[in-house]
């Protein structure tokens, strides 16, 4: 970097001592820092058709003043000033408010320019700003900065002006020439200029275009290439099989694979046979077939005199997975056990002596597989079913167990491809995004709460001809603060109301136990029943649970409604999702409609980070989500797409270590803490 780019902000005329304190506030501390503060957004001062205006739009009009103005002070020393203006053929008030002083300036047939909020209904203008005499281009776009108290937009305008005029040639280009003239970009020079001082739209958007693709760049640069250093610096177990014994195993599936689930086999078996430790997150929607290559997966570890181990986050999902796996394998001699809390005493001595000497070939269990006494003769592929409900360290442990060991981890939580490639970007990312022939969808419905007495007789005519539901609630207890249904009242009401079922209730306050007890009695029908909270939302196999009612469903962002959703249809018999609510806002009622549309799990995810945002997809104490001074995830992911791949390229390609052209970017990428003091070689 330039020496010059990294002095002081006090160098810039104006900025004291105090001044200075309170831009390091906002993190301002060198003149690389005040050119990279960019504006949060822009005032148009463009002129502004009256007919083509929105009622509370902030608007730029020129006219001539049409009456003397007239003032009224009220509250003290305040003041409003209204004067008439014709803008055309349109007459309109112009109203100041504590500018009394204007009155002068404002004579009979003076041309004005004035910006401020419209009111369609008053056909008035409360003006924010005015230019005596006509309409200055100079000042069409002015960019607005987030800033703390005792620093003014004019005041930091002026400093940004004066670093540009002064250190402008000092800003080096990034970016190599044959990426800038293949996607027509500006300058480094050019951009901030024009970000900060934009001409027009156009010149802007160029600007924008140029500091996004940088950014998305030079962070994809960053995960790609610490990729590489984990790839080549850690070692992998290469896997070495029999691939006929393992196509045996798939053709004597009693179903086809979906295309999606064949893609997804052919990466994982490429990667169990590199000599590269695998780092891969396997993605699908619920019901997609996730367990199925998983399955295969580790049957190949198996083929390749290794172990493999699966991880679940709840005693009955292991079981679950247990029992699926046994199925499919079952023509195999492969030895598979379950370890899980409730696997006690000789029984689990023998599974700890059975996975040392090497007798066990693949354990399912819990977090029981991560305790220190659980050791392995030579395990070699660990995967992670829900690896979002462990702790970087749970997985951790489980894959230390291993000497470098290939790591798997699966999730059935559809994650918008723009975060999968950033919040994961130090991944491999598959998806398996096609659902298996045959699969009845499940019927989605949207009613407001005073049907639900409707909904009850449905309900309760499903559970009459043998089926079982779920009712969902938002809270636990009543809540003083939140008028929404509880678990606890939802319980006792379906209890009154319905004598002759089997009604249970779970939420998070119980213990494991308990909920595995409850979730035993709901999956032997010996519950009809089970009104829950969202502790349901991943890991219960219930197939004869056909309806799914969701209580205040406009609470629930789209994601987490269909992990909800996902309980029921996983039988043979056509499965209902009734979604009550009373949505206030339109972003509500959009959930509501755009889940009774569709079931694909991906384009849910994708329009509730549209909703929400990356943020709040993820819960705002998620680690791993970067945060861009300029890009945005959602709006952005095309320019995210193409850095990515460019990135890939450059990684790939022995100029970029090689070149001088490449060296700012080559510097930044390996120079960071980034990499917590590793260095590429």
């Amino acid at each position: 970097m330039n020496m010059e780019l990294t002095k002081m902000i006090h160098t810039i005329n104006g900025i004291g001592q105090t001044m200075e304190e309170k831009l390091n506030s906002l993190n301002i501390f060198t003149i690389k820092d005040l050119l990279e503060y960019y504006p949060y957004r822009y005032d148009s001062y463009e002129l502004a058709n009256l007919e083509q205006v929105q009622h509370g739009d902030t608007i730029t009009i020129e006219g001539k003043v049409h009456s003397i103005p007239s003032v009224r002070y009220y509250g003290g020393k305040k003041s409003k000033l209204s004067v008439r203006i014709l803008i055309g053929r349109i007459l309109i008030t112009a109203v100041f408010f504590n500018r009394a002083f204007l009155q002068k300036s404002l004579t009979l047939g003076k041309v004005v320019t004035i910006t401020g909020k419209w009111d369609q209904h008053r056909a008035s203008v409360t003006v924010d700003k005015i230019q005596l005499g006509s309409f200055s281009g100079s000042r069409a776009i002015e960019g607005v900065y987030s800033l703390k108290e005792g620093i003014y937009q004019k005041q930091f305008r002026k400093f940004v002006y004066e670093a540009l005029s002064r250190y402008a040639n000092e800003i080096e280009e990034a970016l190599p020439l044959q990426i800038r003239e293949t996607y027509k970009l500006y300058t480094k020079k050019e951009a901030l200029r024009a970000i900060h001082f934009p001409k027009n739209e156009f010149d802007l958007k160029q600007a924008r275009r140029r500091l996004v693709y940088e950014e998305l760049l030079s962070f994809q640069l960053k995960m790609h290439a610490f990729r590489r250093f984990e790839r080549e610096k850690g070692k992998g177990t290469k896997k070495q099989f029999p691939e006929d014994k393992l196509y045996d195993l798939v053709n004597a599936l009693p179903f086809q694979l979906t295309s999606a689930q064949q893609n997804v086999l052919a990466e994982i078996i490429e990667d169990l046979q590199s000599p590269y430790q695998m780092n891969r997150l396997l993605q699908g929607d619920v019901g997609s077939g996730k367990t199925v290559i998983a399955t295969i997966a580790l049957y190949a570890t198996v083929l390749s005199n290794f172990q493999g181990a699966l991880m679940v986050p709840t005693e009955i999902l292991a079981e679950q997975h247990a029992q699926s796996i046994q199925e499919l394998l079952t023509h195999t001699n492969v030895s598979i056990a379950l370890l899980t809390s409730s696997v006690k005493g000789k029984q689990r001595e023998a599974i700890l002596q059975g996975l040392e000497a090497g007798d066990i070939q693949i354990v399912i269990g819990t977090h029981s597989l991560i305790q220190d006494d659980v050791q392995f003769h030579k395990l070699g592929l660990v995967i992670t079913d829900e690896q979002h409900r462990f702790g970087v360290n749970q997985r951790r442990v489980l894959k230390d167990k291993g000497l470098h060991p290939d790591v798997l981890f699966m999730t059935a939580t559809p994650i918008p491809r723009t975060l999968a490639i950033t919040a994961f970007g130090d991944m491999d990312v598959s998806m398996i995004n096609e659902m298996p022939v045959g699969r009845k969808q499940v019927e989605t419905y949207w009613v407001k709460s005073h049907d639900i007495e409707r909904v009850y007789r449905f309900l309760s005519k499903e559970v009459m001809n043998k089926r079982q539901a779920y009712v969902i609630c938002p809270l636990i207890e009543e809540s003083d603060k939140l008028d929404v249904q509880n678990a606890i009242d939802v319980h006792s009401e379906l209890v009154q109301q319905f004598p002759h079922f089997a009604i249970g209730l779970l939420h998070g306050r119980l213990s494991n136990e308990e909920k595995d007890k409850v979730m035993r009695a709901f999956s032997k029908n010996n519950i009809q029943i089970l009104v829950s909270t969202t502790v349901v939302e991943v890991g219960v196999n219930v197939p004869n649970a056909t309806v799914m009612v969701i209580n205040d469903a406009e609470r629930f962002g789209l994601a987490q409604l269909h992990q909800l959703r996902g309980r029921v249809g996983r039988g043979s018999s056509q499965s209902y999702c009734i979604l009550v609510a009373d949505p206030k806002s339109e972003d509500g009622k959009e959930r509501m409609r755009i889940m009774t549309e569709t079931n694909d799990g991906f384009l849910l995810s994708e329009k509730d980070l549209e909703l929400r945002g990356p943020g709040d997809f993820f819960g705002h104490k998620q680690s791993g989500i970067p945060q861009f001074k300029l890009a945005d995830l959602v709006h952005d992911y095309r320019a995210l797409e193409v850095a990515r791949n460019d990135a890939k390229d450059m990684i790939q390609s022995n100029v970029f270590w090689t070149s001088s052209e490449f060296e700012h970017l080559r510097n930044a990428v390996t120079n960071e803490s980034f990499f917590k003091g590793k260095k590429l070689d």
